[in-house]
């Protein structure tokens, strides 16, 4: 809010400009150039994520360099009663009807799943970021764009 943007009920998730712009007041306030934002709103994150006991909120996660998003993550949700009603509230119910294509994902939980997460890495992002590059393609070895998907 302190940058001059609009959040909002703050239940939305982060534009680029927003995140680069909260990457440089982390680097005023705090002289790093890495930081983590968790509990992102549920409404944002995908219907595996755990919801927190106020279920407006996920226990999930991003890191960040410079306000560029490297990895983001979350524990996921592996109680099959939870999970049908997460994916019904974001309105995949149907998915959830025999031959439905998450019928057999949540099926297979009622097997028993323990607690568990997972995580994803940009690692062409974390070495533009490292080497200072001025654009990620340039950390690729075969990169991908809209006129580009061949090396």
């Amino acid at each position: 809010k302190d940058a001059g943007f609009d959040v909002g009920d703050g239940m939305q998730d982060l534009t680029g400009a927003q995140e680069l712009a909260l990457g440089a007041a982390v680097k005023e306030k705090y002289g790093t150039d890495f930081f983590m934002l968790d509990q992102y709103p549920a409404s944002i994150r995908p219907f595996y994520t755990m919801p927190m006991e106020d279920r407006r909120f996920s226990n999930s996660y991003d890191m960040f360099i410079r306000g560029q998003e490297i990895c983001s993550g979350a524990q996921r949700c592996h109680d099959p009663a939870l999970l049908r009603e997460v994916i019904r509230s974001k309105g995949l119910g149907e998915a959830l009807e025999e031959g439905g294509g998450l019928y057999d994902y949540v099926k297979a939980f009622e097997n028993g799943v323990m607690p568990h997460a997972g995580a994803g890495i940009g690692c062409e992002r974390v070495v533009f970021l490292a080497l200072g590059l001025d654009n990620v393609r340039k950390a690729s070895m075969f990169p991908r764009d809209p006129n580009r998907l061949t090396p």
